[in-house]
């Protein structure tokens, strides 16, 4: 026993070699090296699907943080849009809305301009009486004129003012002259200087009028009054006089 383990320890490389070949000759053996093999492979599966894994779980919470961030997005588009249309919806109705307001209002300034021509005309048929064939003709050929004018006007929604006997409205009527009057009450207008007109509903120009104070003070009470200012002085005098 001494002579073969001091034959190993001169030779530890042919007892290495002796060793390794026995273990590869024995099938206990094999079956290790397998196993360790296997776990090795198993792990690294493991690992390598542990990594997928993870990787697809990174992935999903990209996705589902970059279609968030597409719906904020998305939504703040569609509030953009809402709110330009609505603007320019907005801009469309009030460019209509002006451009009504501008041609009403060059329609007025053109109808204004005419009316001291019917004006005229409606003077000139109340002041003038021909008296002569040639002068009622001058006049019926004016006057067919002054028909022709008011026609148009019509045509165009222009309608004259109703004014006598009518309370007076500051909206519709211009008050030139108040006076005092036994037949009508206060406010009502007695008579037409000027006569106004309406454009579809709306004032194209006031009339002018003269409106009603009510009735004056009768003599009697005037009369009453003056005497009651007299007595008053005489009495302020006499009490000015006993004082002295």
């Amino acid at each position: 026993m001494i002579e073969k383990q001091s034959d190993n320890i001169e030779n530890p490389k042919e007892s290495l070699e002796n060793n390794l070949e026995e273990n590869s000759s024995d099938p206990n053996n094999k079956k290790n090296v397998n196993s360790s093999e296997n776990s090795e492979v198993n792990s690294e599966t493991i690992a390598k699907e542990v990594n997928e894994n993870s990787n697809n779980t990174e992935d999903t919470l990209n996705t589902v943080s970059r279609l968030e961030q597409l719906e904020k997005e998305h939504q703040t588009l569609k509030n953009q849009y809402v709110r330009i249309a609505a603007d320019f919806d907005n801009f469309r109705k009030r460019q209509s809305r002006d451009q009504d307001d501008l041609k009403v209002q060059l329609i007025c300034n053109s109808l204004s301009a005419i009316l001291p021509i019917v004006d005229n005309f409606e003077r000139a048929r109340q002041q003038l009486k021909p008296e002569s064939d040639e002068a009622q003709t001058l006049h019926r050929s004016y006057q067919g004129l002054y028909k022709q004018l008011v026609e148009v006007l019509k045509q165009q929604g222009v309608a004259p003012m109703r004014v006598l006997g009518q309370h007076f409205d500051p909206n519709l009527h211009e008050a030139v002259l108040r006076e005092p009057s036994e037949e009508e009450k206060e406010d009502i207008i007695i008579e037409e200087l000027q006569r106004g007109y309406h454009l579809d509903g709306k004032v194209l120009r006031h009339a002018l009028v003269k409106v009603s104070m009510g009735p004056g003070p009768s003599n009697v009470s005037q009369e009453e009054i003056e005497k009651d200012k007299v007595e008053e002085v005489l009495t302020s005098n006499k009490d000015l006089i006993d004082e002295k």
